[in-house]
Parts: structure tokens; C-alpha cells; sequence
């Protein structure tokens, strides 16, 4: 299931720049894993020629590094399960993903602002608040009343 606080967590295992602690942390089997060429792919619009080679239409070929702060965020939450990580960092096209890695894990991540899930239902709970939600309506009125952001 995918928990969200809003604000600034006090925990010690909190990742406010999960753009630097990727890059300090992956390892090249992440690069590779068929689910983060998919992500890279939709996200950045890159194609993965091998752990160390990212084949982006934008920037020509460039490392891992260069990825975008949004697919290393998202990787990150696909392969660390002892951080929560700021997932302000990623842009709406992240979210759809984001609920696709919570579907396999429990996944808890930090927004500052209100993320767009989409039109589908989902579950997700709000930590601040201890409420599930399941659509965007009750999550953006939620986090409105109870003034998270």
C-alpha cells in the first residue's frame, strides 16, 4: 500500500535528496531490472543500452547520473526498503508508477504537494492523518482541511 506524509518527516531513515543518494547508492543490476527500463523509457523518454549507458534522445549518451531526479526517486523506491524518500521530487508522470511499485510493497513516500494519481481508484493513506483515501477528491480535500500542505 502506498502511505504519503506531507510536510517534513522527522525520521532518521528520511531522503530529502534522493537525486544525490542515488547517485552515491545504485547498484548496476537497478539500471537494468526490466521494470526501471520501462520507467526510464516513459519517464525520460530514454532507452537503456546497459548499466553504465543510458541512450537519451535529449542529451545523447550519458551514465546513470544523468537521469532525471523523478526515475532515480522512483528506483530508488523500487529497490531501497529502508528509506522514505521525498517524492517531491518527481513530476506527475512519476505517480502512476508510483502506485504500480506500491501494488508489490509497502511503500511510504514525502509530497509537499498535491501529486495527481489519476482518475482510477487507489488506496492510499494518508500518514499525517491515519485516513485511506481512494480517489483524487478525497485526497486533495484531505490534505487541504487538515492543512498538510
Amino acid at each position: 500500500m502506498l502511505r504519503i506524509f506531507y510536510g517534513e518527516p522527522e525520521s532518521q531513515n528520511y531522503i530529502f535528496n534522493p537525486d544525490a543518494f542515488f547517485n552515491n547508492t545504485y547498484e548496476d543490476e537497478w539500471i537494468t531490472d526490466p521494470l526501471s527500463k520501462q520507467m526510464i523509457k516513459d519517464v525520460d523518454g530514454s532507452d537503456v543500452v546497459g548499466p553504465r549507458l543510458i541512450d537519451s534522445p535529449f542529451l545523447g549518451p550519458v551514465p546513470a547520473e544523468r537521469l532525471s531526479g523523478g526515475v532515480k526517486t522512483l528506483m530508488l523506491m523500487n529497490f531501497d526498503t529502508d528509506h522514505i524518500f521525498n517524492a517531491s521530487a518527481c513530476g506527475d508522470n512519476c505517480a502512476p508508477w508510483i502506485l504500480r511499485i506500491a501494488q508489490n510493497k509497502d511503500l511510504t513516500i514525502r509530497l509537499g504537494y498535491l501529486m495527481d494519481f489519476g482518475k482510477d481508484p487507489f488506496d492510499i493513506e494518508i500518514v499525517n492523518i491515519h485516513k485511506v483515501v481512494h480517489s483524487m477528491k478525497e485526497l486533495n480535500e484531505s490534505v487541504l482541511d487538515n492543512r498538510l500542505i
